[in-house]
């Protein structure tokens, strides 16, 4: 079976790109930031 989560880069091996690491991060933030405000208004409109 191959391996799930891969493991991180040895020192020898190039990086992605700026952009592509970037986009990751800007994505992951943006994902986590709106989870965030769904949740918090689910919780507000149960309160009201």
């Amino acid at each position: 079976m191959p391996a799930i989560i891969e493991p991180p880069p040895g020192p020898d091996e190039a990086q992605p790109p700026l952009w592509k690491r970037l986009g990751w991060f800007l994505g992951i933030a943006l994902a986590s930031t709106l989870a965030t405000a769904v949740v918090a208004y689910a919780l507000k409109a149960l309160l009201v």
